[in-house]
C-alpha cells in the first residue's frame, strides 16, 4: 500500500511527529543492541510483559507494587486483583494472536476481551462471543448497554457508531500500510479507548492492542519495550490529557497523543535496559 493511500500518512506530518518516531526507534534499539539481549532475550521479555501488565493494570485502578505483582496467585478476590489478573492474561495472550490480527482484528479484539474477563471455556470457540445468551462478553456493546470503564469519563460514542468506527479501524488494519508503527499503535490504542466497545475492560484491551501492533510491525518484535510501563510511569492525569487530545480530532491534540504514546515506548525500553543492566551485573 503506498503511502498516498495510507489514511494515517498525514499524522506523519504533525509537528513533532517525526521526532518521535526517530526517539522512538532509537530507544528501542539500543535495548536490541544491548548485549544481554544476545544471550538472555527470553528473560527480558518475560520481564518485559510482567512490568506491562502490572502498568497497564495501574492505569486501570489497580496500582500495585511489581513485587506484589510477581507474588500474587489470586486474582480474583475482589475487583483489583481482578484488573491485575486481566492485565497479566492479556499480556501473556498478545503474542499468540499476531498472526490472526492482520487477517481479523474484531476476532482477536474478542477474544482478548474473552481473556481479559477470565470468559473462556474449553469447550467454547476460541475466538467466539459468549454463548451464554445475554451476555456482553466478546462482542461490541448494544445499545443501551453500560460500560464499566475506570479512569475514562469522555461520554459514550452510540452503538451504531462503534460498529462503524471498528470496521474502519479493521478495514485500515487490514489494508495495511506505510505509516511507522509509532502512528499506527498509537490510532488503534486511541481508537478503542475513545469508543470504548465493550461492557468492561477497554483501557486494558486497548492497550493490548497496542502491544499487538508493536510486535507485528517489527518494531518492537521479542516484546521487550512495553509501552504500558510508560503509559503508567508518566501518571494517569497526563494519560488522559493527551488521551482527550486524541478525542478532540485537531492537529495538535492528535500529535500531542503521538508524542506521549512514543515517550510510553521510550520509558518501557529505559525499563528494559535497566532490567538488561541488572541481569549483566547479575544483580536480577
Amino acid at each position: 500500500m503506498s503511502s498516498a493511500a495510507d489514511p494515517l500518512a498525514p499524522l506523519a506530518g504533525l509537528p513533532g511527529v517525526s521526532d518521535s518516531v526517530d526517539s522512538v526507534r532509537k530507544a528501542v534499539d539500543r535495548v536490541y543492541g544491548h548485549r544481554v539481549m544476545r544471550r538472555r532475550s527470553g528473560e527480558i521479555a518475560s520481564e518485559a510483559a510482567l512490568r506491562g501488565a502490572r502498568g497497564s493494570a495501574a492505569l486501570s485502578g489497580a496500582d500495585w507494587a511489581l513485587e506484589e505483582v510477581r507474588r500474587r496467585t489470586d486474582f480474583g478476590s475482589e475487583p483489583q486483583a481482578r484488573a491485575v489478573g486481566a492485565a497479566l492474561r492479556l499480556t501473556a495472550e498478545a503474542g499468540q494472536l499476531l498472526s490472526i490480527w492482520r487477517q481479523s482484528p474484531m476476532r482477536v479484539l474478542a477474544r482478548l476481551h474473552l481473556v481479559a474477563s477470565g470468559s473462556t471455556p474449553a469447550t467454547a470457540d476460541a475466538f467466539a462471543p459468549s454463548a451464554i445468551e445475554g451476555d456482553t462478553v466478546g462482542r461490541p456493546r448494544l445499545a443501551g448497554e453500560p460500560v464499566d470503564e475506570p479512569l475514562i469519563d469522555l461520554p459514550l460514542p452510540s452503538a451504531d457508531e462503534v460498529a462503524g468506527r471498528l470496521d474502519g479501524l479493521s478495514r485500515l488494519i487490514i489494508a495495511g500500510g506505510s505509516s511507522p508503527a509509532l502512528i499506527t499503535a498509537s490510532v488503534v490504542h486511541g481508537e478503542l479507548l475513545a469508543l470504548r466497545p465493550f461492557g468492561t475492560y477497554n483501557g486494558l484491551v486497548a492497550r493490548a492492542a497496542e502491544r499487538i501492533v508493536l510486535i507485528n510491525s517489527g518494531l518492537d518484535p521479542k516484546a521487550i519495550c512495553p509501552a504500558e510501563v510508560g503509559h503508567a510511569e508518566q501518571g494517569a492525569q497526563a494519560y488522559v490529557a493527551a488521551f482527550e487530545g486524541y478525542v478532540s480530532g485537531t492537529a495538535e491534540g492528535m500529535a500531542a497523543w503521538i508524542a506521549h504514546c512514543g515517550r510510553a515506548i521510550e520509558l518501557g525500553s529505559r525499563e528494559s535496559m535497566a532490567v538488561c543492566e541488572a541481569l549483566q551485573r547479575g544483580a536480577a
